[in-house]
């Protein structure tokens, strides 16, 4: 009972600042692709632009919520509120890390809810009663669902290095030890393209794809229910750069202040490498995306996964006949 209740507390202490980060990253990212597209960006509304997300904010705020006459109403309206809820639990159980109440499984946690975002996106498209709603909905269940798999399995690794889905352990070993990015340096890069696959970015937004769905999976929703889905989106892109610099990059290393702080440098150069990617990949057809995801990535994380399960093994083997034979070695000499 005490683990939910500070659980809960973490979580609405944590709320307010996870939106503003995420309202000022759609202005990050404005920003950033106009200056590497040679235009200003957002730069009218408070000085530098910098209340364009509040004025975007309520803009959408004060449209009107349409719903389709044929749409099925209490699953179009659930959908969004379901994909954003989703999109913010995982953050109360990243804020007791180092905590006397950690969770002992919390990198199995996060990818659980990490997993049922696509549910959100489904309903959406099949409620709206629209066949490019309903194509986006299906794109995006395929989509996640082929990187979800070789996403888990590149972190095994680190499970097996490790021997723990606590992510207090993975930092403190790494703090000791050195990144895990150099050593497992295959894995980090395609746990960084399943990233991108997971929160449906360039080059893998074909959920959204406007040029054939007219925006996908959300082309019937409008104001603040379309908003729910925009902030879904970014939340769940500083969670992945979050996860990405406690598993491959230290984390917070020793906890100190200067550990926090080169914590969320990482997490924002993380984040700036998605708006990097943006602005230069184009979109991926859906038959390469079906491709990388099944008879690239997933053999590849399998066979690396052996590999690297079968070196900690012999590691493990030779550890335990050293500790046997110095055991021996000791007890003879006693005798």
């Amino acid at each position: 009972m005490l683990e939910i209740l500070l659980y809960i507390v973490n979580f609405l202490t944590i709320f307010v600042p996870i939106l503003l980060c995420v309202a000022f990253l759609t202005l990050a990212e404005r920003r950033v692709m106009g200056n590497m597209q040679n235009r200003r960006g957002p730069n009218v509304v408070g000085f530098f632009g910098l209340l364009q997300p509040i004025a975007d904010g309520v803009k959408l705020l004060i449209k009107e919520p349409v719903v389709p006459l044929r749409a099925d109403s209490f699953v179009f309206i659930f959908a969004p509120i379901f994909t954003f809820s989703l999109s913010l639990v995982n953050w109360g159980v990243i804020s007791l890390v180092q905590s006397p109440l950690e969770f002992d499984l919390g990198l199995l946690i996060v990818l659980g809810f990490s997993s049922l975002t696509v549910y959100g996106i489904i309903l959406a498209g099949w409620s709206s009663n629209s066949k490019y709603a309903f194509i986006g909905g299906l794109r995006s269940a395929a989509q996640m669902i082929s990187y979800e798999v070789s996403l888990s399995i590149t972190l095994l690794p680190i499970v097996c290095i490790t021997g723990s889905l606590c992510f207090g352990d993975i930092v403190e070993l790494q703090s000791s030890c050195g990144w895990f990015i150099i050593p497992l340096f295959p894995a980090a890069g395609i746990f960084f393209v399943t990233m991108l696959a997971e929160t449906a970015r360039t080059p893998f937004d074909l959920p959204e794809a406007e040029g054939e769905l007219v925006a996908g999976y959300n082309v019937e929703y409008a104001g603040f229910m379309f908003a729910l889905f925009f902030l879904a989106e970014y939340a769940n892109i500083i969670l992945m750069s979050v996860l990405f610099s406690i598993l491959f990059l230290g984390g917070w290393a020793d906890g100190s202040e200067l550990g926090i702080i080169s914590f969320c440098m990482k997490v924002m150069g993380l984040m700036f490498a998605f708006i990097w990617v943006r602005a230069t990949l184009p979109r991926y057809r859906y038959d390469q995306l079906m491709k990388i995801g099944w008879k690239v990535f997933l053999p590849f994380t399998v066979g690396y996964f052996c590999l690297i399960s079968g070196l900690v093994f012999l590691v493990w083997l030779f550890l335990l006949e050293t500790t046997v034979s110095q055991v021996g070695d000791g007890m003879l000499v006693i005798g």
